[in-house]
């Protein structure tokens, strides 16, 4: 679980100390997101991890707004990286 959240930072860091840019806060939502996803293929009456997916879901998409208004060039590479739709 560490080691990915570590290869999701390096791969979508802009520099070698960023940790917290607008990319790498988008790419561990998508990562968050696809992990509550499977567990609501098991536990599909589990509504409060539902509440948190829709809050985990609705975030990424105001930061992905933000990034393509911010740098569309950067917007462009997290989405294909990402494999999101859009």
């Amino acid at each position: 679980m560490i080691q990915k959240k570590k290869d999701i930072i390096k791969s979508l860091a802009i520099h070698n100390k960023d940790v917290g840019s607008t990319e790498i806060q988008i790419g561990l939502l998508t990562d968050k997101i696809s992990k509550l996803s499977q567990h609501f293929k098991n536990a599909k009456k589990d509504k409060h991890s539902s509440v948190g997916l829709a809050k985990s879901v609705n975030k990424r998409k105001k930061l992905l707004i933000y990034l393509k208004k911010k740098n569309s060039d950067s917007y462009k590479k997290v989405i294909k990286q990402l494999n999101l739709r859009k």
